[in-house]
């Protein structure tokens, strides 16, 4: 009998599951949920996490059928997580509110708070914790929650993300990885310790809070509810609690070793570096979030970086409500124009922007208007708007982390060739696309194998990773594109 790792995806728009066989590096079972968002107010992002686990529950039975079908064993199970959710619920464990997304940003209020009015406590906060002070974190969630509804915050017995939801579901424990917890604001990314100052802003007591474990912490299923495939499937496996899906979609991207950045442009997108020690912004720019702890020091593995409010979701904008054409349309079109638009600019910031701004007020603009740009122009100088966005935030990662000499690039913008060559005229080094969009769920997998041992460490790990079309720079392009840059960096506000 064969064995297999399950890799479990919790994502904002999808709940995945992938079984790996370690042998023959195939993927030899997969299925996907979709999830819904809901917005009861403008600014609003929530998720019912009972029905993320209805989903969960589905995929994972569909999994394990297809893998009982090919006479295969599960070994193990990895998770990974989208961050920055967060919940109440009650002493028997049932939400007493929906999950609260990252995309929500009803706390603008109290990030600002912290970015301004009490700003010392904002720099030692992100001083300690690494995560960059903005509406998305539970810590400003939180703090909104004590201003707007603190007899809810006090009443509940704890307030957790949707993976620890899910987790105590499995395995009857309240647990959170150190990757999720040094993306809530709240956890002391040194010490690995919940840290009171930022625990008192948030108005949580200490025992609302869950315990936290390293990424390799290993569990077993204990409940006994679940479909009976589920139960058999994984009645002998360990499950491994994981980390965040930023962070394995770095892993699960091939990029451990130094001069290797990984790009992921989905509906947003962010740009990441794995590095062996935390790094800190002077401004507090940049993230920075537990990987995997060794037991040296050149084993620690953390991954740095930003992320962006505006990826594909430009592009969608372009299409449906400028244009209203389709995307290849629209695509083809943009391929018309020479590279900078004949001098049209975007500054691509539809819905508010954390890297490098993290200011959710911001908005975009065409800037540079003339009677010569025609709707080719501004479908073009949107993309490369985006482009440049991430351009600026990877010149900053760069001055903390060394040079990017290579970029693996992942998410949806990966279908459009044309894109990915603007990307790599624009950066001026080789883009290699990954050979699966599922990075965080194979992430979520090659963390399972350095923690059973089945590799040494995890760059050993990404030997496991599979690669696409290498897309070169033109030299002539990434010329201009470097003129076009320094007008877009002087037009920011």
């Amino acid at each position: 009998m064969i064995n297999c790792i399950l890799g479990v995806d919790i994502g904002t728009t999808n709940v995945k599951t992938l079984a790996f066989q370690p042998e023959t590096g195939d993927i030899i079972a997969h299925a996907s949920a979709p999830l819904t968002t809901l917005h009861p107010q403008p600014g609003f992002a929530e998720q019912d996490p009972d029905d993320i686990w209805k989903k969960l529950v589905g995929v994972l039975d569909e999994v394990c059928r297809e893998v009982s079908q090919q006479q295969a064993r599960i070994e193990a199970v990895g998770f990974s997580s989208a961050m920055h959710s967060s919940l109440a619920i009650d002493a028997a464990g049932k939400p007493l509110t929906n999950a609260i997304l990252w995309s929500d940003n009803r706390a603008e209020k109290q990030a600002a708070i912290l970015r301004h009015e009490q700003a010392e406590l904002g720099k030692d906060i992100y001083q300690r914790t690494g995560t960059p002070l903005h509406p998305m974190i539970p810590l400003c969630k939180l703090a909104w929650f004590r201003e707007h509804d603190l007899r809810l915050l006090r009443r509940a017995t704890g307030w957790i993300s949707i993976k620890e939801y899910i987790w105590h579901q499995l395995t009857g424990a309240y647990q959170i990885d150190y990757s999720m917890a040094t993306a809530t604001g709240l956890f002391d990314s040194q010490r690995k310790e919940w840290y009171p100052p930022a625990l008192d802003f948030a108005g949580l007591r200490p025992e609302q809070v869950s315990e936290p474990v390293p990424t390799t912490y290993a569990s077993r299923l204990t409940n006994r509810t679940l479909p009976s495939p589920v139960t058999e499937g994984l009645a002998t496996a360990k499950l491994y609690i994981g980390a965040s899906d930023g962070c394995l979609a770095n892993l699960g991207a091939g990029a451990i070793e130094a001069g290797i950045t990984t790009i992921t442009i989905g509906t947003s997108g962010a740009i990441r570096r794995t590095v062996h020690r935390p790094l800190r912004d002077d401004q507090g720019r940049l993230f920075s979030y537990i990987l995997d702890v060794g037991d040296r020091t050149d084993e620690n593995y953390y991954v740095v970086g930003g992320p962006t409010n505006n990826g594909a979701n430009v592009l969608q904008w372009v299409a449906e409500k400028l244009t209203q054409r389709e995307t290849d349309a629209v695509l083809a079109e943009a391929a018309t124009v020479p590279p900078g638009s004949d001098e049209l600019l975007f500054l691509p910031y539809l819905q508010g922007e954390r890297a490098p701004l993290w200011d959710a007020g911001v908005r975009g603009s065409y800037l540079n208007v003339d009677w010569q740009h025609g709707r080719a122009h501004f479908v073009r100088a949107a993309l490369e708007g985006v482009l440049f966005n991430l351009l600026r935030i990877e010149r900053l990662l760069s001055r903390h982390t060394g040079p990017t000499k290579v970029i693996h690039a992942n998410g949806g913008f990966a279908q459009s060739a044309f894109w990915v060559q603007m990307m790599a005229d624009i950066f001026g080094v080789p883009v290699r696309l990954n050979e699966s969009n599922e990075s965080g769920a194979i992430g979520a997998i090659l963390l399972t194998m350095k923690a059973t041992g089945r590799v040494s460490s995890l760059t050993d790990a990404t030997r496991h990773v599979g690669f696409g079309q290498t897309f070169e720079p033109d030299t002539d392009r990434h010329r201009r594109y470097r003129q076009v840059y320094e007008r877009f960096e002087k037009a920011l506000p």
